[in-house]
C-alpha cells in the first residue's frame, strides 16, 4: 500500500511538472504576487500556484507588497488580510488610490468578520477564506478572474495540504505555568500556539510548524536561547523566523548584544524583553510579526491588566 501511494504521488508530481512546462511554453506565464506573513502559507501557496503554471513572487508584509507592486505590477495579487504594520485590504486601497493596483486581486484570510467581506466587495476583490475549502475557493476565484485559465487552473496533486487559518507562535519555556498563561491570552488574540520546554525540542517543532515568530525564555535546560538562536540560523528552513527572547532575570549588556548579533548572515533576536516588564510589551511586539483576528483582538491595556 505504501508503495502504491508513493507511485501515485510520483505520477502527480510528473503530471504537475508537465502541465507547468506546457503552460509556460504555450504563452508567457501569468505573474502572481503572493503576500502573507505566515511562512507556511507562503510556501504552500507558492508551490501549488507554480505547479499551476504561474510565475510566482512573494512578500511577507504589506509594505513589501506595496513596494513590489509599485515597481513591477503583477497580473494577479493574492494577499492576506491580517498582517503586521499594514493590512492587506489597506494595501489594496492605497494601490487603487494611486492607480497601481493589479486588475486581479484575491484576498485571503481566516477571519469570519462580515466587514472583511464587505471591504473586499467594495474593492472589487475576490475572496478565499482559509479553512477546509480554501483550495477550491482559490481555484474558483482564479478561474473567475480569467476564464481562459479555467481549464488550466487545476489541482497539482491528489492531496490538498491544509492552509493554516491563524498565525502560529512557538512558545519555548520550561515553566509550565508561564506556558499556560501565555497560551491562554495569545489564543484569545487569534493566535495558534506550539510549545517546547527547551531549545533542543524547539528546533524540530520549528521545522515542522514554521511559526510566524518564536517567543523563548533565555534560561532553560537542554538548550537555552543562545543555543536555540544559533541552531535556528544554521538551518535554511528556520533561518528567517523572528525570535523574541524573554527573561525574568537581568541580562548583562554583553549577553543582550550576543543575542542580537547577526548569525551566519541572518539576524539574531528581534527583541529582548524582561518578563517583569509586563506582557503588554510582548503583545505590542508580537503585533509587529503576527496579524491578529480583528474581531478577537483586545487593546494592549486589557492584555496588560490580565497579567499584572
Amino acid at each position: 500500500m505504501q508503495q502504491a501511494a508513493l507511485e501515485m504521488e510520483r505520477r502527480d508530481v510528473q503530471d504537475a511538472t508537465a502541465f507547468a512546462i506546457e503552460f509556460q511554453s504555450s504563452e508567457e506565464a501569468v505573474r502572481m504576487l503572493i503576500v502573507d506573513d505566515d511562512p507556511s502559507v507562503v510556501r504552500l501557496l507558492s508551490d501549488r500556484c507554480a505547479c499551476m503554471g504561474f510565475d510566482v513572487a512573494t512578500a511577507a508584509t504589506g509594505m513589501q507588497a506595496f513596494l513590489r507592486v509599485s515597481r513591477n505590477k503583477p497580473d494577479v495579487l493574492v494577499i492576506d488580510v491580517n498582517m503586521p504594520e499594514v493590512d492587506g485590504l489597506s494595501v489594496c486601497a492605497h494601490l487603487m488610490a494611486q492607480d497601481r493596483a493589479p486588475t486581479n486581486v484575491i484576498v485571503i484570510t481566516g477571519s469570519r468578520n462580515p466587514d472583511t467581506l464587505d471591504r473586499c466587495a467594495r474593492l472589487g476583490a475576490s475572496y478565499a477564506r482559509k479553512g477546509p475549502n480554501f483550495w477550491s475557493d482559490l481555484e474558483a476565484a482564479l478561474a473567475e478572474i480569467n476564464p481562459r485559465l479555467a481549464g488550466r487552473v487545476r489541482r497539482s496533486g491528489s492531496t490538498e495540504p491544509e492552509i493554516r487559518r491563524r498565525p502560529c507562535v512557538l512558545l519555548v519555556d520550561d515553566d509550565n505555568d508561564i506556558h499556560r498563561m501565555l497560551s491562554s491570552r495569545l489564543e484569545k488574540c487569534g493566535i495558534d500556539i506550539a510549545y517546547a520546554p527547551d531549545g533542543h525540542n524547539a528546533l524540530g517543532i520549528a521545522r515542522r510548524n514554521e511559526p510566524a515568530v518564536i517567543v523563548t525564555d533565555y534560561f532553560m535546560p537542554n538548550g537555552d536561547a543562545e543555543y536555540l538562536l544559533t541552531r535556528l540560523r544554521a538551518d535554511a528552513a528556520t533561518a528567517a523566523i523572528p525570535v523574541i527572547v524573554m527573561s525574568g532575570r537581568h541580562l548583562s549588556e554583553a549577553t543582550d548584544q550576543r543575542l542580537r548579533r547577526e548569525i551566519s548572515g541572518h539576524p539574531g533576536a528581534a527583541h529582548v524583553l524582561r518578563k517583569s516588564e509586563g506582557n503588554a510589551a510582548l503583545f505590542e511586539t508580537l503585533k509587529q510579526f503576527c496579524g491578529f483576528e480583528p474581531e478577537r483582538t483586545g487593546p494592549a491595556e486589557v492584555w496588560s491588566r490580565s497579567y499584572n
